[in-house]
């Protein structure tokens, strides 16, 4: 495309048309080259791709088209060759030769580059057999797998702007807005407030200006689900906004994205611009008297700036504080204005309820919960990646079928959604449908998608301090519940991880997580404590185990455990000395090494420098080595 500016609907409807008609002459290779593809090398397996494809003279009839992220992290970089969606994970730029040999010129599969669940489970050849697609509901994702996201061409011709075309071909604002209200769609970023009701709010406000902002702060550590749209379809969140716009009555709108997200940024700005000089963003959209743009907002990365008054504040150029609610930003938000704020996925599922109708949007999910969900799922699972799932579909479900469940020799106790906000669920309430009043109900919150999936190598107390230290960090300070509070949970935390905890230390931390959730100013500190609340509440017999019996189950607080040569299966050859940061290890008299336990760091470098034939040094609870640790000075 030229980006020669559209002036009527006509025109858009005709461009598309154009493109969707136009032949498929060349077969479709795609590449992931989102974040987590390029991390693991896929722009070196796309120089190869080119080079190859080249040297073969196959320009005439292979297309190699660098996606966004296909949502299978783990097995970045993956490719998919159209039509036949022939799947090959975690290639390398040596296998291309093959792979463009046997596949691209000889039409063959190539066994050891397909996937294979396990030993004895043979291949996943095509994208359809993926163990890891099982129960997804992919409508945003699946457009991932062949869009080009720096193409406006590409968004066209999979109906891209077709719900922008609909609202301005007679829609009113009225009408969109109660489309959007009989959709049941929900706001993804966490609190789940209807959208529709929402815009509505801020049309029924008074005022000529107002706003609409995109939150895209994505902070929660170990999710990346917004990262992952506006990397892979950054048109669809244009679009998005752009309809909300007109639907509120505003004339300008801004997408706010953490400055960590390079990729995003620069794949935003250039389809800003596109979408501007083809006239889809500007004065008198498609020869309408809607007029509408969009700013990108670069933020400094506080976690707290995702709270939609600290955002509010850091796009009016003053430090990210929360402000106290109401009145709401619907009713006076940036610059004393109407706005609405929605996260990333929320503005991308627009267009589709737009286009495909509410009924359709609607029949998928629970009778509160309406569509589906995008997750980022990671930890102790056999797949991680991004997972777009139906509202109602069950933790289990999720981490079982989607994920592949435990990883060999390993077994799941629990997981923790919701971010550092959320709670941590066991696996006893695997069952529990995903729907946002049941997290809540269950002691965590939907969030905006992360889910981190935890097995009995994992110890609920120090995940827990992990949480609450980044909550301490992140906190802004004004309120002395949230700042005060998370200071004191990481106090009382560490004590018990250091053997030192006491029963009272619990009721403490309970108290604590009460006040915090009742009085403090913002939803970062109302829900710094649930990581805390909801391990009292659902694994407090193994917080018990570090105060009562001065033991941690999974072996992971230091304060708890030792580490030990057995002289038996020692074959003295002293690599464990080598290892040793503080030099705690030196060889006894009778010629084998021996630990220190008063230097002793608890480190576990030792342990992983023993060669595996000889396993010499074990990690044992500290209270198991009776007198001799106290001989030790312990």
């Amino acid at each position: 495309m030229n980006l020669r500016k559209v002036r009527t609907v006509g025109e858009l409807q005709n461009l598309r048309l154009r493109l969707q008609s136009s032949p498929r002459t060349r077969r479709l290779v795609s590449l992931s080259t989102a974040s987590c593809g390029r991390a693991s090398g896929a722009l070196e397996v796309a120089r190869a791709l080119e080079a190859e494809i080249k040297r073969r003279g196959l320009e005439e009839t292979v297309e190699l088209r660098l996606t966004g992220c296909h949502g299978f992290c783990q097995l970045e970089p993956d490719l998919i060759i159209f039509p036949e969606k022939i799947f090959y994970p975690n290639l390398v730029p040596k296998k291309i030769p093959l792979l463009v040999e046997e596949t691209l010129v000889g039409g063959r599969l190539v066994p050891e580059l397909a996937f294979s669940p396990g030993p004895g489970q043979g291949m996943c050849a095509v994208l359809e057999e993926l163990p890891f697609l099982r129960k997804q509901v992919r409508w945003l994702l699946e457009r991932h797998l062949t869009l080009d996201p720096d193409s406006l061409d590409s968004y066209l011709e999979q109906d891209g702007f077709l719900a922008l075309e609909k609202v301005l071909s007679g829609l009113s604002p009225e009408e969109v807005i109660n489309l959007v209200l009989a959709s049941g769609l929900r706001g993804r970023g966490g609190a789940g407030f209807p959208t529709g009701l929402k815009w509505r709010l801020a049309r029924e406000a008074g005022g000529e200006d107002k706003y609409t902002i995109c939150n895209g702060d994505e902070g929660d550590p170990g999710a990346y689900m917004d990262r992952g749209l506006l990397e892979s379809n950054p048109f669809s969140v244009i679009e998005g906004m752009i309809i909300g716009g007109y639907a509120v009555g505003a004339a300008k709108g801004f997408i706010y994205i953490r400055q960590e997200y390079p990729l995003a940024i620069e794949r935003l700005e250039r389809a800003l611009e596109k979408a501007r000089a083809a006239g889809l963003l500007g004065k008198n959209i498609l020869g309408t008297d809607f007029s509408f743009e969009l700013e990108l907002v670069r933020g400094a990365g506080a976690f707290v700036s995702g709270e939609e008054t600290a955002l509010i504040a850091s796009i009016e150029g003053r430090r990210a504080f929360p402000r106290q609610r109401p009145p709401f930003p619907v009713v006076r938000g940036l610059w004393g204005r109407p706005t609405v704020i929605n996260n990333v996925e929320t503005w991308a599922n627009v267009p589709l309820v737009l286009q495909r109708g509410p009924a359709w949007f609607s029949r998928v999910g629970t009778s509160g919960s309406k569509g589906t969900k995008i997750f980022s799922l990671v930890g102790k699972v056999r797949y991680t990646g991004l997972v777009e799932v139906p509202f109602g579909l069950t933790l289990g479900e999720v981490i079982d079928e989607v994920g592949g469940g435990a990883e060999p020799g390993r077994q799941i106790k629990a997981v923790q959604t919701g971010g550092p906000s959320g709670g941590c669920l066991p696996a006893s309430l695997f069952q529990l449908p995903l729907d946002y009043e049941s997290l809540q109900q269950a002691g965590s919150i939907m969030g905006s998608g992360g889910m981190i999936v935890i097995d009995e190598s994992t110890c609920l107390v120090d995940l827990i301090l992990y949480f609450l230290r980044f909550a301490r960090e992140e906190s802004c300070g004004q309120c002395a519940p949230c700042r005060l509070g998370t200071r004191q949970m990481v106090r009382l935390l560490e004590k018990i991880t250091r053997g030192e905890g006491q029963l009272e230390d619990l009721e403490l931390l309970q108290k604590i997580g009460w006040t915090m959730r009742e009085a403090s100013l913002c939803g970062l500190g109302r829900t710094a404590a649930n990581p805390v609340l909801s391990a009292l509440r659902h694994f407090r017999q193994e917080l018990e185990k570090h105060v009562l019996d001065k033991e941690c189950p999974a072996g992971v607080c230091r304060g708890l455990i030792s580490y030990q040569i057995e002289k038996e299966r020692c074959s003295g050859c002293q690599r464990c000395l080598e290892s040793c940061p503080v030099k705690a290890i030196a060889m006894a008299d009778d010629g084998y090494p021996q630990i220190d336990q008063k230097l002793c760091t608890r480190c576990g470098l030792c342990q992983a420098a023993c060669p595996p034939d000889f396993s010499a040094i074990d990690k044992i609870n500290r209270k198991e080595t009776g007198s001799s640790a106290g001989a030790r000075g312990e």
